[in-house]
């Protein structure tokens, strides 16, 4: 039995379904209380939640959009309320919405940007108030941060990118208290966003080393390792796990 979070607190933005589920799940596993936000997929959060519960866990599903910070915030609150303490942030809340350059609109532009990079500052600096030194910030980011081999990812890509300087500062800030910032960046992922049995899918195979989806659970499972002791000298860092599609 995995014990490594025992006595933990993590929260997992975006965490009904996907990647974020299969960590909220994991995070559970190792012992952690979990609470996790949704914003659509109330049957699959509240579902999730009962499933940990019922495995003798601890979870807390709350609706919030992580591009309403005020909202995000008190999501973080509530969470930190609830079960005493926050020891590991975990934004993996995300949005693609690829387009041209020609034809990509401003809100579309505005919206990325909200969810993927803003969204991520404004919950660390709402967990900040809770997390006790030696506390975990662990963001979900994208291989595409580093490379982009297809048309109509440009400001999906840039608001990826632009985590790994984030991560950088934020490590900086907070590398005094022995909290550690870290990026997590994923290749293809066989979820309901990026199926492995699609023309696009299957066509992602020809730029990697392993030329395969990967699985949320090894996500997960990397997710995990960062947030436990092992991963205490680990900030500032972007960590891929991508079949080597940046290879």
């Amino acid at each position: 039995m995995d014990t490594t979070l025992d006595h933990k607190v993590a929260f997992v933005t975006g965490g009904s379904r996907g990647i974020g589920a299969a960590i909220v799940e994991r995070l559970a596993a190792a012992g952690a209380a979990v609470a996790f936000t949704y914003q659509s997929s109330e049957l699959q959060a509240q579902a999730l939640a009962g499933r940990i519960e019922a495995a003798g866990g601890r979870a807390l599903a709350l609706r919030a959009d992580a591009a309403d910070p005020q909202a995000l915030a008190a999501a973080i609150d509530t969470a930190a309320n609830r079960f005493g303490r926050l020891d590991i942030l975990v934004n993996n809340a995300g949005v693609f919405l690829g387009g041209h350059v020609a034809d990509f609109t401003l809100a579309d532009f505005d919206r990325t940007v909200a969810v993927n990079l803003r969204a991520v500052f404004a919950a660390a600096q709402a967990a900040v108030r809770h997390l006790p030194d030696g506390g975990r910030i662990i963001n979900i980011g994208s291989t595409n941060a580093m490379r982009v081999p297809f048309a109509g990812a440009a400001v999906y890509a840039m608001s990826k990118s632009a985590l790994t300087g984030l991560v950088k500062g934020l490590a900086r800030d907070l590398g005094a208290r022995g909290i550690t910032v870290n990026n997590v960046l994923p290749g293809p992922v066989d979820t309901d966003m990026n199926p492995a049995d699609t023309d696009f899918g299957k066509s992602l195979h020809a730029y990697m080393a392993l030329p395969r989806h990967g699985r949320p659970q090894e996500v997960a499972g990397m997710v995990a390792w960062l947030a436990g002791p092992d991963a205490s000298f680990v900030t500032g860092a972007d960590l891929a796990m991508d079949g080597g599609f940046a290879a």
